[in-house]
């Protein structure tokens, strides 16, 4: 898996505590064991400031690590429902085939894997929006793809886009403009 970067890590526990609201966040961290003070959070960039340096970056295998890695699944899989996440394996197969060892992308698949990054991307953003997408596939990508991603332009989501029929708290607040 890749290494996130600290506004990475940040927008993350961001989205989550936007979509959870930050207090009922922190007590589902509580209850997961990802915290063990009951002291409320004041603000969302202090409590990501204190996740980032528990879970260092999500690189650490600490229960806040799995509870941020779990929290961030179940919205994912909420909004993109079974036959989304099973479109995405398709695609997510496809992209693996185009890597090989020590998870480095093969030569001369470098124009196959970013058509298929752009069509996994393209799938996920039309649930999630494009930020929300790009933070999800970095979070899941080995390093070679995750630097790739890091250079490409946001993905636009697809007409007819999922994210209509399932609005969440402060969905606006992930488009790319």
């Amino acid at each position: 898996m890749a290494n996130l970067k600290l506004e990475e890590f940040n927008k993350i526990i961001e989205f989550l505590a936007e979509d959870h609201g930050l207090q009922r966040f922190r007590d589902k961290l509580v209850r997961l064991n990802g915290l063990v003070t009951r002291r409320r959070a004041g603000k969302v960039s202090a409590l990501a400031s204190q996740l980032y340096t528990l879970t260092g970056g999500l690189r650490r295998e600490v229960p806040a690590t799995v509870a941020i890695h779990s929290l961030w699944a179940e919205q994912v899989g909420e909004r993109l429902g079974e036959e989304g996440e099973e479109e995405l394996e398709k695609l997510a197969e496809k992209i693996n085939e185009c890597l090989g060892d020590r998870d480095c992308i093969i030569e001369g698949k470098e124009e196959e894997i970013d058509g298929h990054l752009r069509a996994y991307e393209a799938h996920l953003a039309a649930a999630l929006g494009a930020e929300r997408a790009r933070l999800d596939m970095i979070l899941k990508a080995v390093p070679d793809v995750a630097e790739k991603l890091r250079a490409a332009p946001l993905a636009k989501a697809e007409a007819g886009a999922k994210a209509e029929t399932a609005p969440q708290a402060g969905e606006g607040a992930d488009s790319p403009e």
